[in-house]
């Protein structure tokens, strides 16, 4: 799908009327809206992709339930927004 947007310089119209104009017809076309939609798009992943990142969480989340119960990982220092309780703690 190929969007070209093309304004002509009329006769007597100035510069900043013309660019006024194309910026008007850019924004109509949708162009720049499908552009900022499919800048950071990601392809999804495929199944083994999924399959080994799901490996990874899975290894990630028995070794700190193994550091939690033998008491090396503190239930405070996982949370995101640490709270004064924690800092206490310290």
């Amino acid at each position: 799908m190929k969007n070209v947007v093309e304004v002509k310089k009329k006769d007597g119209e100035t510069i900043e009327s013309l660019i006024r104009r194309f910026s008007k017809r850019v924004q109509q076309s949708g162009v720049l809206i499908r552009a900022k939609k499919s800048r950071f798009r990601e392809e999804a992943k495929n199944r083994r992709e999924q399959r080994v990142d799901a490996i990874r969480r899975h290894k990630i989340r028995e070794k700190k339930d193994y550091l939690r119960k033998i008491g090396k990982l503190d239930d405070f220092e996982n949370t995101k927004f640490k709270t004064s309780r924690s800092r206490q703690n310290r």
